[in-house]
Order: structure tokens, then sequence, then C-alpha cells
């Protein structure tokens, strides 16, 4: 009697430890199904698919095949697991195109567990440095009912092949992969459109000669349909050069829309007042508030004026970031003077205007917040991060030299960017 209360005891012991060990497999599953929906981005959710089904099993390798769209050979393959060592081993032998065992499941798309492979009918061996696997698990992954392409694993670090539970657990999680994958598809494909959008509301400059300049619009690195920042620079007739750059707060249509309409303004106002860069902010802070209901703007505005055999900078800000002088020696120096309040927020205080000499051959840089800002360096830590790059880059080609400062800025890449430099004649 006690022998067989004990049996059953033990059996009992046993079910409650695979029913913890399925609860926790299941608590795993939805906790990898939040990470991967997490992902933005199409590789990072590709790789995420396969680390996670890792773990999920305890596999020591895994790897999703990326079928072309004929859906007859792997076009990408994203192997892990594999050590530095066997990476070099197998540098020159290319990656799987889907031929042996892997190919028998592009041609069978339906789950595959294989004990040994070598023993398997569609085996055809493995490549020279190729890691001696024993056993696989691969599962198709669906997007919008057509196969995507295949999960692999390979060796549990247990030594065991792969069960029914592992099995199960790995359909399910391409079944979320399938999902996270096409939403990450729609969503590139919507920031694709997004920001083209938001480049031809930009304008490409006009021939600024005797001035040289660049400009560039680089898009936030974390998602956001649309946003405000924008720049512009005109000769006008009085022989001077207009420079604007500015960012409407908000990442959405209205912000867009926003600056479309201010910048459109803003060039009206320049070619009809010959007035100082103050005046202009301010009677476009006065239309803006009466006609729209354009969220708040940073602006600055600024003439490069003639001053005999050099040049003079006349700007006015609206809450915006100091331009950035890079003199012929390559001396850095933050133009900044009162900043003045931001569109938008009140047409009652005066706004100042400021002036400083430009010599032949300097460049100035306008840019918006998004080139420095970083939560986690005080703003005068990037604000000298980026002084010192300007400097290191300065004889670069306008062209290049803002795409330098663009690939290079000293911010955490959450916000849009906008970069304008103007370099003034030689003498």
């Amino acid at each position: 009697m006690r022998l067989r209360l004990d049996a059953e005891l033990e059996q009992i012991t046993e079910q409650l430890r695979a029913l913890a060990r399925a609860t926790d497999r299941l608590h795993g599953l939805l906790d990898a199904v939040l990470a991967i929906s997490r992902e933005l981005e199409l590789s990072a959710v590709l790789h995420r698919v396969v680390t996670t089904a890792m773990d999920l099993v305890g596999a020591r390798y895994g790897a999703l095949g990326v079928l072309h769209e004929s859906g007859e050979y792997l076009e990408q393959f994203i192997p892990v697991g594999l050590s530095e060592q066997e990476r070099a081993d197998l540098a020159e032998t290319g990656f799987p195109r889907g031929k042996g065992v892997l190919g028998f499941l592009i041609r069978h798309p339906v789950p595959l567990r294989v004990d040994d492979i070598r023993s398997h009918p569609a085996s055809a061996g493995f490549p020279a440095g190729h890691p001696r696997l024993r056993t696989l698990l691969g599962v198709a992954i669906s997007v919008r009912g057509s196969i995507y392409g295949d999960l692999y694993l390979s060796e549990r670090r247990d030594g065991q092949p792969f069960d029914a539970h592992d099995e199960n657990i790995v359909v399910a999680l391409a079944g979320a992969a399938g999902i996270a994958i096409e939403n990450v598809r729609l969503f590139e494909q919507a920031r694709a459109g997004s920001e083209q959008f938001q480049r031809l509301l930009l304008p490409t400059l006009p021939d600024l000669r005797p001035f040289d300049a660049a400009a560039i619009y680089r898009p936030a690195a974390q998602p956001h349909p649309l946003g405000g920042d924008w720049y512009d620079a005109i000769l006008l007739p009085d022989d001077t050069l207009a420079v604007v750059i500015g960012d409407v707060v908000g990442h959405d249509l209205h912000a867009a829309a926003a600056m479309a309409s201010t910048r459109n303004m803003l060039r009206a106002l320049l070619f009809d007042r010959r007035t100082p860069p103050s005046a202009v902010l301010a009677q476009l802070d006065r239309t803006l508030q009466a006609i729209t209901d354009n969220p708040v703007t940073t602006v600055s505005l600024a003439r490069i004026e003639p001053a005999g055999p050099a040049w003079r900078l006349h700007w006015s800000s609206a809450g915006h970031l100091p331009p950035l002088l890079i003199t012929p020696d390559r001396q850095a120096e933050y133009l900044n003077a009162e900043p003045g309040l931001p569109l938008g927020v009140s047409i009652e205080h005066p706004r100042p205007d400021h002036t400083h000499p430009v010599p032949p051959d300097a460049t100035v840089v306008f840019f918006t917040d998004g080139l420095i800002e970083h939560p986690g360096h005080p703003i005068d830590q990037s604000l000298a991060e980026l002084a010192e790059l300007a400097t290191a880059h300065a004889a670069l080609p306008l062209e290049d030299y803002v795409q330098t400062l663009a690939d290079h800025h000293p911010s955490d890449g959450h916000d849009d960017i906008a970069i304008l430099a103007i370099r003034t004649p030689h003498t």
C-alpha cells in the first residue's frame, strides 16, 4: 500500500513539474511575442525571432532563412550561435541557399523534426568548416498566407532530440513572427512614404553664388510618421542671403503641415520686407497666431550681409539654438545671444536682433536640436562634441560636411535632424 502511494505521489509530482515547465514555457512564449512585436526594424525582428526560438527550446544553434520571391531558394540567411572561429571557417563558403534538408523544408513547409540529419533522405552533408550538427527542428514562417521563410534550430543544449513540446512552442512563435514581420514591413512602407513626403516639403537649395551652401534632413531613428524640422536659404534683391532653420513641435501630419505653412509665409515676408530679422519674425508670429492654430515653433532667421571686404551675420532667434561659426583657421564659436520666445507663445514680447562679423571662407552651421540632444549627456557636452566634430571636418566640401555631421552627431537619434551650412566666399 505504501509503495503504491509513493508511486502515485511521484507520478503526481512529475505531472506538477511538467505543468510548471509548460507554464514557464507559456510565459516565455508570451514574453517573446511581446519582445518581437516591439521591434520596428525588419532586421531586428528576424534576429529576435531566431534568438527567442533558441531560448525557448534551449538550442545551441539557430537560423532564419528568407525565401526569394520565387519561393525556390533562400535569398537571406541569418545564423545565430556560431563561434568566431566557426564564422571564420565558413567565410568563403557563403550562406546556405536551401539545399539538402533545408531545401526539403522549403518544398514541404510543415514542421520538421530530425534526430539525425545525416540519415535524412534529403541530407546533402555539410560544407567544409560547418559545425557537424545532428538534430534539427524546422518550422515555416508564413506572412499573409505565403511562406516567407523557415526557422531552423539545432542541437539542444541538454543533448536530447527536439520533442513535440519544442515543436508546438516554435510553431506558435512562428505564427507570431509572421504577424510581426508583416507589421514591420507595413510600418517601413509607411515610414518610407512619410519620409518622401517630408523631403518633398523641404526645398532644394537654389544657386546661391557667391555663397556655397548645403543642407541635409535626417529622420529620427525612432518611429515618427512626420516631423517639423525645416531649412531654407534664398538670395534677396538687396544682395544679401537669407537663411532659415526651424522646428515645429510635434511629430505628426499637423506638425508637417505647420512647417510647410510657416516656411511659405516666411518666404513671402522675406521678399516683401527689407526689415531686420526681428521684425520679420514678429510679423510672422502675429500672422500665424491670427490665422492658424500651428504648434509652438522655434526659428532662427539670419541675413548674411556684405560688410566691406568681409560679411556680417545679422540674425534673430525665436527660441532656437545658436548658429555655429567655424573660422578659416578652424576656430569654433557658438553665436550665443538672447534667443527670444518661440513662435506661438506671445506676440507682446520684443524680438532682439544680433550681429556678428563673418570672415571670408568661414562656415556657419544652422541646425535643429535633434543634432545634439541626448538624455544621458548635458547639453553643453553635446554642443562641445558638435563643435569638435565641425572643426575636425571643416575642410570638406559642404555636401560631404553636412553628411558627416549627420552621420556622427552626438545625439541619441530620437529626433529629426536638419542641418544647413553656409560658406562665405573667398576674398
